[in-house]
């Protein structure tokens, strides 16, 4: 799926644990809120915290989940989204 940043063509990647991590999800506006900082990730790639263990990893923080993704060579790739407390044990 590709997007303009700055008139530069992004793809975005989602991960098979991005995608089901997601599906999970059945509560509507937690979903919504994911899609609003899906968005928001295309417009600024560079907004997320890094995480402080893995180099280039971002992280967005959607109560109580995170985020993670990182961006790379005009791609985004849409990593891992669970609870905080599950999240930084499956990235040690």
């Amino acid at each position: 799926m590709g997007r303009r940043i700055n008139g530069a063509s992004v793809e975005i990647i989602r991960t098979r644990e991005f995608i089901r991590q997601t599906n999970k999800i059945k509560d509507k506006k937690t979903r919504e809120r994911i899609f609003k900082n899906v968005k928001r990730i295309i417009e600024d790639p560079e907004r997320g915290d890094f995480l402080g263990h893995e180099k280039g990893v971002r992280k967005i923080y959607i109560p109580p989940f995170r985020l993670l993704y990182a961006y790379k060579d005009n791609k985004i790739y849409l990593l891992d989204f669970d609870h905080r407390d599950k999240i930084y044990k499956k990235r040690l």
